[in-house]
């Protein structure tokens, strides 16, 4: 789907299936093996969830060195994804700024890690 188009209308229990939780990126280091330029991520989900891998195409805005500590939200209940020769295990969720670009999502305060989005 197109950034402008707007998604069927879904129910809200559709909505509630997918299990959005804010994490901690632990570790992220360049992914040279992605088709795209990407970075592999390691992502703190806390006590119950745990860690997660993802693949994220985010260079543009962001280094590893910038993304540790940093909170994200992702979706951890779409099944593993194999991308190259990793296997990510969450979609980690950002909106494209004026050129296309992948702008991270995050909440604005501190909050604890796997908290669900509601």
């Amino acid at each position: 789907m197109a950034g402008d188009e707007r998604a069927d209308e879904i129910a809200f229990g559709d909505f509630m299936k997918v299990d959005i939780r804010v994490g901690t990126v632990v570790e992220a280091a360049p992914f040279p093996e992605a088709r795209k330029p990407a970075y592999r991520l390691v992502i703190d989900f806390g006590e119950a969830i745990g860690r997660k891998k993802s693949s994220a195409q985010i260079t543009r805005h962001y280094t590893p060195e910038t993304l540790i500590g940093r909170k994200v939200v992702a979706v951890v209940n779409f099944p593993p994804r194999q991308i190259g020769p990793m296997r990510s295990e969450v979609l980690t969720l950002g909106v494209p700024d004026a050129d296309g670009e992948v702008v991270l999502l995050q909440p604005s305060q501190d909050v604890p890690d796997g908290g669900r989005m509601f």
